[in-house]
């Protein structure tokens, strides 16, 4: 090791301050891309295998792009173009087998190529000529915004890494990345200009708060009861001891439960600046449906940069006609965004015994079946008024926190299934039979025309005697949903959840 990557490493142990630039480099040298990385020893010896299934050539084209790297010889342009090449076989290996079933030294090819691709582009000063006196400007928005893809790609195409080495790499770029954006920030102040274009629009400002609601709320006709702040132990009561064995521990509204979370401070998750702040400028990248509910003609997902998703669907108000709305919906924000994590708690009522489904689930079978999870799945349910989950049922207990807006909540017990049209397996052999055929909006007179609402009740005859229970879901919030209980969930104003899945 060279004496500059010795210091490099010191000072990276150590904390010792430098400037972002500076602090990436050793990041990227010493934590994503280090010397040993795919050495036969220790650690490594399980990454080096896995990547060596991929094929020798592709494992030693990877060793000599890390060399390079690592020793700053060679075109930069061509090691940089090979990541490119390294990241493309992986990518089309991904379409070459149903998801679930890619082989896992594919996955790591990527990961791994994304890595080095990133500290290319953050060392790429490392390989220009220098005086020594000139001063080091900050990162261009474009490099910026490669940077923070490149490794938000990798995350949602792969998932979280499996060593917990690499992912604290990954944070710890993410969070000096983040400085670097407040380093260009402050390099900008004077440009007024250009402090116009990011915070305003037609001289307005749309960064302070959310559009107001414009959507109808609908009548509750049968409410889920209230509580204030129940104890673990009457909670798991609630769970262990229903008023009717034959319907199982029922749906409960929890206030209070979410008042010491961060995010529901005033400047936080309510203030679409602190959310942007949080994904360094808006650049991080979120994977989102577009389109009314999953089960719509025309439904589709993509990749965006949260910047892109606030603006284009959140901020708009009223949002243009022919546009589909936005839901970045079931997403583990959470494990992307670390830093989002800190500013919630998983409740301790996730962590009762609740009991198994109940018996008069029609899925009792298939959810019993499950391993017991070792903490709760987090899920995060961010979008603009309209969004809508179809009527469906999930696999485990789930806690529903409502930190911004409101949401319209219907649910139906596991007992009503054979009234609510359940769809079985679909084309693809896909399996949703989860989710119901039927349209609540449309049935409950909410949505379509008469002539559709009067065609569903025909074409879905039981759903009529269906009992539910229902409830306008305030911010502050918690809902209960037992497993097995059929939901619909429909958001009333600009609203951010977060589900907590919990056996």
């Amino acid at each position: 090791m060279s004496p500059r990557s010795t210091k490099q490493a010191t000072q990276l142990e150590q904390g010792v301050d430098s400037r972002p630039q500076d602090a990436l480099i050793d990041v990227c040298l010493h934590l994503l891309c280090q010397p040993d990385r795919y050495s036969v020893d220790g650690e490594t010896t399980h990454r080096r295998s896995s990547l060596e299934a991929c094929g020798l050539p592709i494992f030693r084209l990877l060793c000599q792009v890390h060399d390079g790297l690592q020793n700053q010889h060679g075109s930069y342009k061509l090691l940089l173009k090979r990541c490119n090449d390294l990241i493309a076989i992986a990518n089309e290996k991904f379409y070459a087998y149903p998801f679930k079933d890619v082989p896992r030294c594919w996955m790591n090819l990527y990961i791994e190529a994304s890595l080095l691709k990133f500290s290319m582009l953050a060392t790429q000063r490392l390989w220009m000529p220098s005086s020594g006196n000139d001063p080091i400007r900050p990162l261009s928005e474009d490099v910026m915004d490669e940077l923070v893809s490149t490794l938000d790609m990798a995350l949602i195409m792969t998932g979280p890494p499996s060593d917990s080495a690499t992912g604290d790499g990954i944070n710890m770029a993410f969070e000096t990345l983040r400085k670097c954006h407040m380093e260009i920030e402050q390099h900008d102040e004077g440009h007024t200009s250009k402090k116009r274009k990011l915070n305003t629009t037609g001289g307005t400002r749309i960064y302070d708060q959310f559009p107001e609601s414009t959507s109808f709320e609908p009548k509750c006709l049968f409410t889920i009861p209230r509580v204030q702040s129940i104890s673990f132990t009457q909670f798991e009561r609630h769970m262990l001891q229903p008023q009717s064995a034959d319907l199982g521990p029922e749906p409960l509204i929890i206030r209070g439960a979410i008042g010491s979370w961060p995010a529901r401070n005033e400047r936080a998750w309510s203030n679409p600046s602190y959310l942007l702040s949080k994904t360094i400028g808006g650049r991080r990248l979120v994977p989102i449906e577009t389109g009314r509910s999953y089960v719509d003609e025309g439904w589709g997902q993509k990749i965006t940069t949260f910047k892109e998703f606030m603006h284009k669907y959140i901020l708009l108000n009223p949002p243009p006609s022919s546009l589909a709305s936005g839901y970045l919906a079931q997403h583990n924000l959470f494990a992307q965004i670390p830093s989002l994590r800190l500013d919630i708690a998983i409740p301790d009522y996730c962590y009762t015994r609740p009991p198994p489904p109940h018996h008069s689930s029609t899925l009792v079978a298939q959810y019993a079946q499950l391993p017991q999870l070792e903490d709760p799945l987090l899920n995060a349910w961010f979008g603009p008024a309209g969004t809508i989950s179809p009527l469906h049922t999930d696999p485990y207990h789930n806690f529903l926190a409502q930190v911004v807006g409101k949401k319209y909540v219907r649910l139906y017990a596991p007992r009503e299934s054979e009234k609510l049209y359940a769809r079985g397996l679909e084309d693809g052999g896909i399996d949703m039979g989860n989710t119901s055929a039927l349209d609540v909006g449309v049935l409950a007179g909410y949505d379509g025309t008469l002539e559709e609402q009067n065609a569903a009740h025909e074409k879905f005859p039981l759903f009529e005697s269906a009992k539910y229970v229902d409830c306008i879901l305030e911010e502050g919030e918690g809902l209960y949903i037992p497993v097995g209980w059929w939901h619909y969930v429909r958001s009333l104003s600009v609203s951010f959840s977060v589900s907590f899945w919990f056996n």
